[in-house]
């Protein structure tokens, strides 16, 4: 990875006389002396390689040749003994390819030096807010104190400009994503070789999150889901908690993360091993519009693009079956997008002025069908790499038709 030319990169979209200034964040509080296990701020990741809590990034613009600095915790042996290492000065310097490294506790004195020592107009801190009554976060309240103390300095957020460059991958992005795709893969035979009627779903996500962890695997990229039955036709189950019984499907959309990168896989497999005749017809008519996305994905397209050309054959397939009479009513049993963009957040950032797939995005393409009244939930996600003049299917290698899923799990059942 190449960090240090992400940072060149973002200091040439920031305005003259500008800082930019991004925390890694803080361990959150759950109860009592528990605290959730730490995530760095995604894009202080990209732009440093480092997921340790309580570091700071400062990208100056001000001086007369850009500067960047990094903050970092000074090792207490006491608190070692408790905590574990902290990283070094020199591992510092030598994972996020930066020269000027010093420590967080001198964090106001170099904000205090810069803001009173440079033409410093606007400084930008990553703001993104997902949802307006989401929580703020680290770097949100860190930005919301920086404005109550300089209420005539400009504040500008710098997702977008970061968001941009995070939604083309370079090569060793898509080797780590590669990576990830393969874990995700061998949890999935694991899981197929011990699943059968009587198993209960939080038994199948523990079959799949043993292998990826045992083999190498951060965790999840997400948290696992396992619909069995009915549940499949829920787009967002997680509780895991029912019976798989005999003669009915489960769903799974789950995937490895790796050295800080996602995978994001989904399939459908028959409880006992082997599809009934309906069961089959719906997955056929799903795969087929997995197939012709991944067959017309390319530069130039937009998400929306590849939506309408997964619904047309989706709506096709339910027409065929009875289901609807018009391709218009294809939204009672497809409701969602065919595709989001993957990374280092599972739906990776995107900005809307990028909206057309340039060479470089991994993007997923994950059709679905939700039949209540059947009770058949089915979806087949792979991961796609937008190439310069098409696409590669980076999980071609997980096994998805009907006669591979059912020779698999008749074998591993012997």
């Amino acid at each position: 990875m190449n960090y240090k030319k992400r940072r060149d990169e973002v200091l040439s979209k920031m305005e003259k006389n500008s800082v930019l200034v991004l925390y890694s964040g803080v361990g959150h509080h759950v109860s009592a002396d528990e605290y959730a296990p730490f995530e760095a701020n995604r894009n202080f990741f990209y732009l440093t390689g480092i997921r340790r809590e309580n570091m700071m990034l400062i990208l100056d613009n001000a001086t007369e040749e850009p500067t960047e600095t990094l903050l970092i915790e000074e090792a207490d042996p006491d608190r070692e003994r408790w905590m574990g290492k902290k990283m070094t000065v020199d591992e510092a310097k030598a994972q996020a390819q930066i020269e000027k490294v010093g420590f967080i506790d001198t964090e106001k004195s170099v904000l205090n030096r810069m803001m009173t020592r440079e033409d410093v107009y606007t400084v930008y801190f990553d703001t993104y807010r997902h949802d307006i009554d989401d929580l703020e976060d680290y770097n949100m309240m860190k930005a919301r104190e920086f404005a109550q103390k300089y209420p005539g300095m400009c504040v500008k957020d710098c997702a977008p400009i970061i968001a941009e460059m995070r939604m083309q991958k370079d090569e060793d992005e898509v080797s780590l994503i590669r990576e990830a795709i393969k874990l995700t893969d061998g949890g999935l035979k694991n899981l197929m070789a011990h699943l059968q009627p009587g198993q209960m779903e939080y038994q199948a996500q523990a079959d799949f999150e043993y292998s990826i962890k045992r083999n190498g695997a951060d965790g999840v990229s997400f948290p696992t889901i396992a619909g069995s039955g009915i549940n499949g036709t829920m787009l967002h189950y997680v509780t895991n908690e029912c019976e798989c019984k005999d003669n009915t499907l489960l769903l799974l959309d789950l995937g490895a993360k790796y050295k800080g990168y996602c995978a994001d896989i989904t399939r459908t497999y028959p409880v006992n091993g082997k599809f009934t005749e309906k069961q089959r017809m719906v997955y056929e008519v799903v795969l087929a519009a997995n197939r012709a996305v991944a067959k017309t994905a390319k530069p130039g397209m937009t998400l929306r693009e590849l939506n309408d050309v997964c619904k047309k054959v989706l709506a096709e397939g339910c027409i065929r079956m009875g289901l609807i009479e018009k391709e218009e009513e294809i939204g009672k049993y497809y409701m969602h997008g065919v595709s989001h963009h993957l990374g280092i957040d599972v739906h990776d950032v995107s900005v809307a002025s990028n909206s057309k797939l340039r060479p470089g995005a991994v993007i997923s393409d994950e059709p679905g069908l939700y039949i209540d009244e059947w009770e058949i939930g089915i979806r087949v996600e792979d991961d796609l790499l937008i190439t310069e003049d098409g696409c590669e299917c980076l999980s071609e290698a997980v096994m998805r038709t009907p006669d591979e899923i059912e020779a698999f799990m008749a074998g591993a059942h012997k």
